[in-house]
């Protein structure tokens, strides 16, 4: 490969949008994963990717102004397919914070390194495995194809900010909420049920300390029941897998001049 200015800069804005996507993305944007080996993994991707991708025609611009103008478009072509990512874990971790808060393991929140932030228990198991079923359902090998994809579609230094895209974008940010009650729905449900029930009881008999008696019921019914909505989570990734193809391309081609 001819090595001159134009494919050096044709390489830097490849790694830049490949670097903001990859420090977005659920596995990578924790703080469990240095810098420099998220940075390392950015500029690897960059390395496959770049020799696939078509740039005779593209006119890169002389002054740094505008040079830094295409910086930021790519910067925000990633940012916007990171967070379409995103936003479907953080649906799932929401609803591992329901059930746990509702199951009554409020109390119970350990420190997660990834956020820096108390989290529940039952969130933390949700959103580890549904990164194991992202990445059990190839996911990943998705992602990097989209990747590759997106310079197919958006050269590089061009992008539109189509008014469909900010409502699809503003759909995909309250779907979390959507998502978390979908897939928590057995155990919230049952929990709230389960709630109501001591509330009767304690009208009806109220010699009966409840309290000793509600907690432990409480938890198993808990847990029982979010067992059951792990099966959800499965189905819903696997589908979640299938559309994720179609649905970047589509984001892409609302990006797209």
């Amino acid at each position: 490969m001819p090595v001159n200015f134009d494919t050096i800069e044709g390489f830097f804005l490849v790694f830049i949008r490949l670097s903001v996507l990859v420090f977005m993305l659920p596995f990578f944007n924790t703080r469990v994963f240095p810098a420099p080996v998220k940075a390392g993994l950015s500029l690897l991707l960059a390395i496959v990717v770049f020799p696939v991708i078509s740039m005779e025609d593209t006119g890169f611009p002389d002054a740094m102004t505008a040079f830094a103008g295409w910086v930021a478009v790519e910067m925000l072509i990633g940012m916007i397919l990171g967070l379409m990512v995103l936003a479907v874990f953080e649906g799932i971790r929401i609803m591992g914070q329901v059930v746990g808060f509702e199951t009554g393991f409020a109390i119970a929140n350990v420190f997660d390194p990834q956020s820096g932030a108390q989290i529940s228990l039952l969130a933390n198991f949700a959103f580890f495995l549904s990164m194991v079923l992202f990445l059990l359902f190839n996911g990943h090998h998705i992602l990097i194809h989209a990747m590759k994809e997106s310079f197919d579609i958006l050269p590089v230094g061009s992008v539109t900010l189509d008014p469909e895209l900010v409502e699809k974008m503003l759909s995909k940010t309250s779907d979390m909420f959507v998502i978390a009650l979908k897939i928590g729905a057995p155990a919230i449900a049952v929990l709230l049920l389960t709630k109501v029930a001591f509330g009767l009881i304690t009208k009806l008999i109220p010699q009966m300390n409840i309290m000793i008696v509600a907690f432990p019921v409480q938890i198993a019914v808990g847990l029982f029941f979010f067992s059951i909505c792990l099966t959800v989570l499965l189905r819903f990734m696997e589908t979640y897998v299938e559309q994720l193809g179609a649905f970047l391309v589509g984001i892409l081609n609302l990006l797209a001049p």
